[in-house]
């Protein structure tokens, strides 16, 4: 059965690092998420706020430079803002769950989408909390149980928190 594994992580360091080590045993970058606060467009997001802008998750653009090293390599990286959490920098089948979730006006940004993503309400709230404090999440999608073993083996190594699994809903997956 078809798995993602979840993990929070403190730093872009960890995240970067998780990423290579799952790409280095063979993960794909479409199965490889990560979400994480857009800390060096905080201050342009806040003067678009005031020249009231359209609220809403809105994918951004020119994402890919601002994002470098092993998180560079993931598929789809862009940029959102979601009315409550600010902004985000999110690559993978999660951008997709959360351009969604944001067009489809489900529940709320980051909870809903990752209910979506088969996640239980309870886990999303936390991990919604997590990256709003400013925590990294990182999902990748699992075949089977070797590679959610491996995944969370990576994710233990690299000293990430939170670490868990859910049978996975359908998120855009190829």
């Amino acid at each position: 059965m078809s798995k993602a594994v979840f993990c929070i992580v403190k730093t872009r360091i960890q995240a970067e690092g998780i990423v290579d080590r799952l790409r280095h045993v063979g993960f794909v970058n479409d199965d490889i998420s990560v979400l994480m606060p857009d800390k060096t467009g905080t201050r342009d997001f806040a003067h678009e706020h005031h020249t009231k802008a359209p609220e809403g998750a809105v994918a951004g653009v020119g994402t890919g430079a601002a994002v470098g090293g092993g998180l560079g390599w993931l598929a789809g990286i862009g940029a959102l803002a979601i009315p409550g959490l600010g902004p985000l920098i999110a690559a993978g089948p999660i951008l997709a769950a959360l351009t969604g979730a944001a067009v489809g006006g489900t529940l709320g940004g980051l909870t809903g989408a990752l209910i979506g993503m088969g996640i239980p309400e309870f886990e999303a709230k936390q991990y919604e909390g997590k990256v709003r404090s400013g925590n990294i999440l990182i999902s990748v999608h699992s075949e089977n149980s070797d590679e959610t073993s491996r995944a969370k083996d990576i994710f233990k190594e690299a000293a990430a928190e939170d670490i868990s699994s859910a049978g996975e809903a359908t998120v855009g997956k190829k």
